[in-house]
């Protein structure tokens, strides 16, 4: 699949197989997410990679859409280490640049994925800090439940002229 394919092709995947995902593919992602681009290449982002049914089942209770992760074999959760930053403010745009490159690979690598959104919904972001210890200064930002797709979507095309604006507004 070629990468202007993969863009347009991605859904988000809420139904997952329980079929694990092959650590080589778990390597594959996480190094599309790395090699993201990130503020004066500061490269915060770090990763907790959650495979076991109990860790989440427990990370399922943190968020209101966490019914997703009691079926997804993987989790991907993003954080960034916040303790060190050259672009203090920079990070939620690195990790996020990181996460759709991780998208992306989950999806051209024929698995499923979606991105469930923590920062900066504290009430979200403190119980899952909990869940996975977490040390002070390092921010989950989402967590991306990955799996073998139980469900098929077509590709939508979101493309609207009406957004775009030339050369001024």
């Amino acid at each position: 699949m070629d990468a202007i394919e993969t863009i347009l092709s991605r859904r988000s995947i809420r139904q997952y197989t329980a079929e694990p995902v092959s650590e080589t593919d778990v390597e594959t992602i996480l190094r599309a997410a790395m090699a993201a681009p990130s503020a004066g290449n500061q490269q915060s982002w770090r990763f907790v990679v959650t495979t076991d049914r109990a860790q989440l089942d427990a990370m399922a209770g943190t968020t209101p859409y966490g019914t997703i992760l009691r079926a997804a074999p993987l989790a991907i959760t993003v954080c960034a280490d916040t303790r060190d930053l050259k672009h203090e403010v920079m990070w939620q745009q690195d990790c996020s640049a990181a996460a759709q490159n991780a998208l992306l690979a989950i999806h051209a690598l024929g698995l499923g994925a979606v991105w469930l959104g923590f920062w900066p919904k504290m009430e979200r972001v403190a119980p899952l800090r909990a869940v996975l210890g977490l040390p002070e200064g390092v921010e989950p930002l989402c967590v991306l439940a990955v799996g073998h797709p139980a469900e098929s979507k077509p590709p939508a095309d979101r493309y609207d002229p009406s957004l775009v604006h030339r050369e001024r507004w």
